[in-house]
């Protein structure tokens, strides 16, 4: 007995989402096939093209221009078809059969069936991978078997609310398992994949050409439309400085930017010829983790005062300029089962000190810093310059300064990517800043159940603020499991009551996703499953 679950199949055109700039001018002009379109990122440039090694967004973005998941989502938050027609959960739910497309080939010939499904689930679960994303989100799964030519069956240990929205996630999209037979070096040069576009070159440092796959017939249900991409071909550039980017979009000489700086934002404010698409993500806020795990920081009574001595919102107002709003949660605005307590979080020194006085810290040292047993009240807070944007830098500094007005002193430490790992898997830091998406709330038990303390095979672990807690990890865990919606919502609600009250983290803002791209440009969406753009249904008018 299974329980079938139908997708809702929307073929309508998705309209862009519009904030902050002008609008295009309407027009009744057909999409024109052809052309090429230059994508300037100011992400880090990813060192593998497979996200399935690692799973950062960095690879993401690209990623979803060739690579293409079993399912996918709307935009009012559903799961729709996509490699994937239809699927079904066992009664037990510890397994569930997923129909896949009958008429799909990756770009290198090879057809996709139950097969290729199962060699992607152990792609990613192979320790010698080294996912961590992905890896994590496929931690139930058994094995794939095959029930039929095109049925694809993927087992759990425990049932699992979140498998689909999991799998849903370009860290988890289905690549050749013939491409997947090379070494990971080749492979990372040139995934393989279903995608409207395919890798031609990587030139590491520059950019990345994709052209167009015109075999291609395999969008998503929500798709504008069907058959090959209307774009020839993308020039993917790398270009980091945020005023170089939009000096390139003013010109011309780019199409579309993204990881938009809030100045930049509002200097494109009222322009006729640029369009803004303001696409948070989903999943986590954009937080700092307290840990728990070291000293200061294992007493709540110091990490509530460092929160109270935090002021957020000042920082935010003077710096985003109303580009982002104050979180007060642990999840993302645009997840419906966000708990937002703004009592948890006032700037208040008062309270603040009388906090650190009870925890011990009652001495203060001659650059008035708080001590106690001779030892200064100093936190480390490494701060990835590959991840942080240059406004949250400067957010970090301002928290810096008004903290020390409570007798923190905290140690910036901007560090690269590598670094910063290592720093994080060394537990030297008492302050983090780790951006992470996973569609829903599920996210919670990969950030703060006790089993994120431990590292993935790729050696990154998710639960920075090392939260251990046996009725947390109940609640999570139970949540993972159960179908019902109104008991999920009960269950993740106790459970961010507990991560909000515990002071283990400081809700910032939601994590930006923030494009800028000419009005020429027609059709570009933010794909709703992780808010990265999708250029399927891209052309230009000019």
């Amino acid at each position: 007995m299974k329980r079938i679950i139908t997708p809702l199949i929307a073929l309508a055109s998705i309209a862009l989402l519009l904030a902050g700039c002008s609008s295009p001018s309407p027009t009744s002009s057909a999409p024109v096939s052809g052309g090429t379109l230059v994508y300037a990122t100011g992400d880090a440039e990813p060192t593998c093209l497979d996200p399935h090694v690692g799973g950062n967004y960095p690879q993401a973005l690209v990623a979803t221009q060739y690579l293409e998941s079993l399912v996918s989502k709307n935009k009012a938050g559903d799961i729709i078809p996509w490699l994937a027609t239809k699927w079904s959960e066992s009664k037990n739910g510890l397994s569930w059969d997923f129909t896949l497309r009958s008429d799909v080939k990756f770009t290198d010939g090879t057809p996709l069936t139950p097969d290729a499904v199962a060699v992607n689930i152990a792609h990613l679960q192979d320790p010698a991978t080294g996912s961590s994303t992905g890896y994590l989100a496929l931690a139930k799964v058994t094995g794939v078997t095959s029930v039929d030519a095109h049925t694809a069956r993927i087992t759990l240990s425990a049932p699992d609310s979140a498998l689909l929205d999991s799998l849903s996630q370009p860290w988890l999209a289905i690549e050749s398992p013939t491409a997947l037979k090379r070494s990971q070096d080749v492979n990372c040069q040139s995934p393989v994949g279903t995608g409207p576009f395919v890798v031609k070159k990587w030139v590491r440092q520059q950019s990345i050409t994709l052209v167009r796959n015109n075999g291609y017939n395999s969008p998503p249900a929500d798709a504008a439309h069907r058959g090959k991409a209307y774009l020839a071909s993308i020039e993917w550039r790398f270009l980091p400085d945020s005023a170089s980017r939009y000096a390139a979009l003013q010109a011309g000489t780019v199409d579309v930017i993204d990881n938009v700086q809030p100045d930049t934002i509002v200097a494109a404010k009222g322009s006729k010829n640029i369009v803004h698409i303001d696409a948070p993500r989903p999943g986590a806020s954009n937080r700092i983790e307290l840990n728990s795990s070291i000293a200061p920081f294992d007493d709540q009574r110091v990490r509530e005062a460092f929160i109270r001595s935090a002021d957020v919102n000042s920082a935010i107002t003077s710096l985003f300029f109303g580009t982002a709003k104050r979180s007060y949660s642990a999840l993302s605005s645009i997840e419906a089962l966000g708990v937002s307590d703004p009592t948890l979080f006032g700037y208040d020194q008062k309270a603040a000190a009388k906090l650190l006085d009870a925890a011990g810290w009652t001495q203060r040292d001659a650059s008035g810093y708080r001590v106690k047993d001779g030892k200064r009240l100093e936190l480390e807070f490494p701060v990835s310059t590959n991840q942080s944007i240059p406004a949250e830098q400067s957010l970090f500094e301002q928290l810096q300064a008004t903290t020390k007005e409570a007798g923190f002193k905290v140690n910036l430490h901007p560090l690269d990517l590598s670094s910063w790992y290592a720093a994080l898997g060394k537990n030297q830091y008492n302050l983090v800043s780790a951006p992470y998406t996973k569609v829903g709330p599920d996210v919670l038990r990969i950030l703060f159940d006790s089993e994120g303390t431990k590292p993935a095979p790729s050696g990154y672990f998710a639960n920075h603020a090392q939260v251990k807690d046996p009725a947390l990890d109940t609640l999570l865990v139970t949540a993972s499991e159960v179908s019902d919606p109104a008991e999920r919502a009960s269950l993740y609600k106790q459970a961010q009551d507990i991560v909000l009250s515990g002071y283990y983290i400081l809700p910032l803002y939601d994590q930006q996703n923030h494009y800028l791209l000419r009005s020429a440009v027609k059709g570009l969406r933010a794909l709703p499953s992780v808010s990265t753009p999708t250029l399927y249904d891209t052309w230009l008018q000019r």
